[in-house]
């Protein structure tokens, strides 16, 4: 009789049951650090940091019923990016109704099966203008939209959802950590370290260049992986099923009629895109008006694709229905900075960290800073809230370790790097949950790519050490 051996697989838990154990981490170490705090004044219109002003302070450890309501005060916090987010699922419902994505995707898929210059350029351009939006403009909750377009195109032409949302998340998030006109950080950093705005262009449109390109050869280099060995995917089998369930397989082989009626209707939707750069860079637009233009671009679509008031309603309504799930992933992501920051740990954290700058070696100092700037970015994600929390400490402390100002910035930049990967960040995981992504089966694929860029970014700041970038 032959014993038959059963082979034991790890298997991680959900995206879900991850963040919540994040938060019992969080809420025990809230019982472990004690509590502190900076003082704050206000500098060009900002709160920032005083240096020099940390002082302990009565902690509030996050008891059982704190972790519990943390979650709620997420959804509070984060209502605006909730709303975001089901606004734009149930305009994009409506524009998907309307049957002109199908007939794009059809035409798009025919055009990259018989275009091998297009096949070769397809990421590269992709990629190169989500990186030119981070890096000017600031592009963050805007590529929430394009990811329910970018996954679908990505599945029926041959690649996978990984691709489908690595492409607007890595490429914004990469423009974003190694900008050069980007007024939320680089902007922000520079006026509170009393540095001319937007000064040092030079060298950062440099990182800025190098750092895509590496981003790019990454995807392409697994794109080219994954043609030899589909099953290489982390997503495989769902894509698989995505696939024969949405029709992708036959794509192909469709005679879809792509009609003026679907013509008009994406023509209004590119339309809506240009209007959300124009008005981020020009009218300052957030949330609220990015929002409203996209429920306002969801009727508009809904009436010239010939949608009776009731299924265009209908389709509102299920598109936001299906990103609930969504909503509290972001929810509960931004709950680790409430249960952190009501405990006042915070700025005991940075103030623990400040000591390990200190070297030697301005080099080294300034990659120190790097290291703690990617740590404090677990913690709080937004490059402005970052800037002003730890700008006013890293600017003086970089006079005292040899550092200009200017490296320190782009020490601080380089940090952003981890919006990536961590499960803290409400963009990241909104965006991996509406490509039907796990966290953890993206945090395993993009590692590598992580490593390659703390690398880069320790390489990349040692110039600056050697020509005194000022």
């Amino acid at each position: 009789m032959t014993e038959q051996k059963k082979k034991f697989k790890f298997k991680t838990p959900n995206t879900y049951l991850l963040i919540f154990s994040l938060l019992i981490f969080i809420a025990a170490l809230t019982w472990i650090i004690p509590g502190g705090k900076y003082e704050r004044t206000m500098m060009n219109g900002r709160e920032v940091v005083v240096p020099n002003s940390f002082k302990f302070v009565e902690s509030h450890p996050q008891g059982f019923f704190d972790l519990f309501i943390s979650p709620l005060k997420g959804f509070q916090e984060a209502a605006l990016i909730i709303g975001f987010v089901l606004i734009v699922g149930g305009a994009f419902n409506v524009l998907a109704k309307t049957d002109a994505i199908t007939s794009l995707i059809t035409r798009l898929a025919k055009a990259h099966k018989n275009s091998a210059t297009l096949r070769k350029l397809f990421i590269p351009i992709l990629m190169l203008m989500f990186s030119l939006g981070g890096a000017t403009f600031g592009m963050n909750e805007e590529i929430i939209p394009f990811v329910l377009i970018i996954v679908p195109i990505c599945l029926a032409l041959g690649y996978d959802s990984i691709v489908g949302v690595a492409i607007p998340l890595i490429g914004a998030h990469i423009g974003f950590a190694s900008a050069f006109l980007n007024p939320f950080n680089v902007g922000i950093a520079q006026g509170i370290a009393e540095v001319p705005l937007f000064s040092g262009i030079g060298y950062r449109v440099i990182c800025w260049a190098i750092s895509t390109l590496v981003a790019i050869l990454f995807l392409l280099w697994y794109v080219n992986r994954l043609k030899k060995n589909p099953q290489l995917s982390p997503m495989y089998i769902e894509d698989e099923e995505r696939r024969r369930n949405e029709h992708f397989d036959s794509i192909y082989n469709s005679d879809n009629h792509f009609s003026l009626r679907h013509k008009l209707v994406l023509l209004t939707f590119a339309f809506s895109l240009i209007m959300l750069v124009v008005g981020v860079i020009e009218f300052n637009w957030y949330i609220e008006e990015i929002a409203a233009m996209f429920f306002i671009m969801g009727i508009v679509v809904g009436i010239i694709g010939g949608l009776k008031s009731d299924d265009l309603i209908k389709a509102f309504v299920d598109g936001a229905k299906d990103l609930v799930g969504t909503a509290l992933i972001i929810a509960l992501a931004r709950a680790t900075l409430v249960l952190s920051r009501d405990a006042n740990i915070i700025d005991t954290i940075l103030y623990g960290l400040s000591p390990y700058i200190e070297s030697s070696s301005p080099i080294f100092a300034s990659q120190k800073m790097f290291i703690v700037q990617a740590i404090i970015n677990f913690f709080v994600h937004s490059g402005s809230g970052q800037a002003a929390l730890t700008m006013p400490i890293m600017a003086p402390l970089s006079d005292l370790a040899g550092v200009s100002r200017q490296t320190a910035i782009l020490a601080f930049q380089f940090g952003e790097y981890t919006n990536i990967i961590i499960p803290t960040s409400a963009v990241t995981m909104g965006a991996l949950s509406m490509a039907r992504v796990p966290w953890d089966r993206w945090a395993k694929w993009v590692l590598p790519l992580m490593i390659i860029l703390f690398i880069l970014g320790f390489i990349l700041l040692i110039p600056p050490n050697l020509f005194g970038w000022q």
